[in-house]
């Protein structure tokens, strides 16, 4: 058990040995940037905080993030506003995101640069001492700040000195298997363990701040690493009475590596798009003319990936299955100061010079754009006291995530967020408590841990990727879907005979088990929404439904107990309607 800053932790008194009992205002859940940027701010607000995480904060897996973070700062191009920032996210969710939350993370991201730069973030600078912005696909304007090709790493390290200074209690070896809920669905805190020795933890909380990332684990090649991003925050939302929306609509990164097996799926920054890198396939053809003419490379992300898969699966791909991404022809210095993670990753992990030789790339599962059902203003959710933030959310992305907003959805978010739990928590008169719902965690895990059937965790995770990799990937129809469903049913009649065996190595066998139903349950919200969205938009490319169907221009929100259900979408404000050209479906899946 690992307290950070070496600070004696919120405790109430338990000598039970097996069971500690900790106490705190707002729990949050997960040590990326969302959960640190809440804290951080419930800390300056005098709001007692404790944070916890299944891996050590300094890794977390913001820390991945490369290539830069948005906002209409005009420091290169004065004519740029939060409204044209709002108008182009808008238009490239394919009009699927939420008006009211791209409107607060576009106007407030400004000021989330500026809390960064207060917390010392070191970003590229200009001659005259400007913020260096560059552009990302489907910006009109440069707008993404950057710290070479490391800014989620600098913004990690930032917020991690930053809650450091504040002296935030950090937990970072804590699993979390249930959110706990009284007996009038009203949040008191969460239940979990300690992945090294076991311990149980019960935290008792007024309000519990979800921010525990998506679920692109779920597919075999995917650019999050082994055990993170699994669905977790899907599976507690819904477990505690919350429901997930646009779960079908997942980004596939263009770019992410296909060996080594072990690495497969690792991100080549589209930052190498946006210095000048060209996409050709196994034949040497550039060939993003045929999909995006007038952007080429610098077209969305979903345009992309989508023009790779159709190389690939059209025969046009490499011996390996991929296209090659190339920037071997910008200057030597260009690519060690503007890619210098991109040239030391593939140096590392195939002693590939790419000074001197193109990249293999494919498609790889990125980024989990629909989440936890929230509120827009304040990203409470169905469940009182509960919140969710980043990417365990939903609401700022719809059909496509536009490079650069995810890391200012974060710092915008991760602010309102804890000014509105603290509030929250400031307002309750009471805690009420429940012993059947601590009874009914504490007794989950020990049904875990005594199972002892013949399934192997592992194998069942690996079987899930596989069902979502083959039925629900970056071209779906009603046929491979129904499929997929079909393997998932059996896949979780298999999970009732698993086998876990925590040993000398601490507990982690049993996290994998959680890991697994939170896959599962993720998996079949996925697949359950992209059956129903019988259309193709953004990242959801339909083979049966090739084209965008008009009375899908909602949002699908599903929940075990009553499937999928459509809810409109608010109208965008007309200044901001005004500056948005149509979306067009050139280049799209068109049979």
């Amino acid at each position: 058990m690992h307290w950070s800053n070496r600070l004696p932790p919120p405790i109430v008194a338990d000598m039970n040995p097996t069971e500690r009992r900790l106490s705190t205002s707002v729990l949050v859940i997960g040590t990326g940037g969302s959960g640190l940027r809440a804290a951080i701010e419930l800390a300056e607000e005098g709001t007692d905080v404790l944070v916890v995480g299944k891996r050590p904060k300094s890794d977390a897996h913001t820390s991945l993030a490369a290539g830069g973070i948005n906002a209409a700062l005009s420091t290169m191009d004065p004519e740029d506003s939060w409204q044209q920032h709002a108008a182009d996210t808008l238009k490239e969710s394919y009009l699927l995101a939420t008006p009211e939350t791209v409107q607060l993370v576009t106007s407030e991201a400004a000021r989330g640069i500026e809390d960064l730069e207060r917390y010392g973030m070191p970003f590229a600078r200009e001659d005259d001492g400007r913020i260096s912005q560059r552009f990302f696909g489907a910006h009109t304007y440069r707008r993404t700040a950057f710290a070479g090709d490391y800014t989620g790493l600098e913004i990690q390290r930032t917020l991690v000195n930053r809650a450091t200074q504040l002296q935030i209690p950090i937990l970072d070896t804590a699993y979390i298997t249930r959110i706990l809920t009284d007996d009038d669905g009203v949040v008191f805190g969460a239940y979990g363990f300690d992945l090294d020795d076991g311990t149980r933890y019960l935290i008792h909380a007024d309000a519990v701040i979800l921010a525990a990332g998506g679920h692109n684990r779920i597919w075999r090649r995917t650019s999050s690493r082994r055990d993170e991003n699994t669905g977790d925050s899907f599976r507690l939302a819904v477990e505690a009475g919350g429901r997930l929306r646009d779960p079908e609509l997942v980004q596939f990164h263009p770019s992410g590596i296909i060996e080594p097996e072990n690495a497969a799926g690792t991100l080549i920054s589209e930052a190498a798009r946006g210095e000048g890198g060209i996409l050709r396939n196994g034949l040497g053809e550039r060939f993003m003319h045929r999909y995006d003419p007038e952007r080429l490379e610098l077209s969305t992300r979903d345009r992309v990936a989508l023009a790779c898969y159709t190389e690939i699966k059209e025969g046009r791909g490499t011996p390996n299955g991929g296209v090659w991404l190339d920037v071997s022809h910008l200057p030597r210095e260009t690519i060690m100061t503007r890619l210098p993670r991109v040239y030391q990753t593939m140096l590392e992990l195939q002693m590939l010079d790419i000074t001197k030789d193109a990249i293999e790339i494919a498609p790889t599962a990125h980024y989990s754009m629909g989440g936890v059902w929230v509120r827009a203003s304040d990203h409470s959710t169905d469940v009182p006291g509960l919140y969710a933030i980043g990417e365990a959310a939903s609401g700022l992305h719809g059909a496509n995530r536009l490079g650069g907003n995810s890391l200012i959805e974060l710092l915008v978010f991760g602010r309102i967020v804890g000014r509105a739990a603290a509030a929250y928590s400031a307002a309750l008169p009471a805690q009420n408590r429940s012993a059947a719902a601590i009874a009914v965690a504490r007794e989950e895990i020990e049904d875990v841990l005594a199972a002892n059937g013949p399934e192997n965790v592992r194998s069942l995770q690996r079987a899930i990727r596989n069902t979502m990799t083959d039925h629900a990937g970056v071209v779906r129809s009603e046929e491979g879907l129904l499929t997929g469903l079909a393997e998932l049913d059996a896949i979780e009649a298999r999970m009732a005979d698993i086998g876990v065996h925590p040993d000398i190595a601490g507990f982690h066998d049993l996290a994998h088990a959680f890991d697994l139903r939170s896959a599962a349950l993720a998996a079949r919200a996925t697949l359950e929404a992209a059956l129903e969205r019988r259309e193709t938009r953004g990242c959801h490319n339909r083979s049966d439904y090739p084209f965008e169907d008009p009375e899908l221009q909602v949002n699908l929100v599903w929940s075990p107990e009553r499937g999928v259900e459509r809810e409109e979408i608010p109208p965008i404000p007309a200044e901001i309607a005004a500056l948005m050209g149509d979306v067009s479906v050139d280049g799209k899946l068109l049979e």
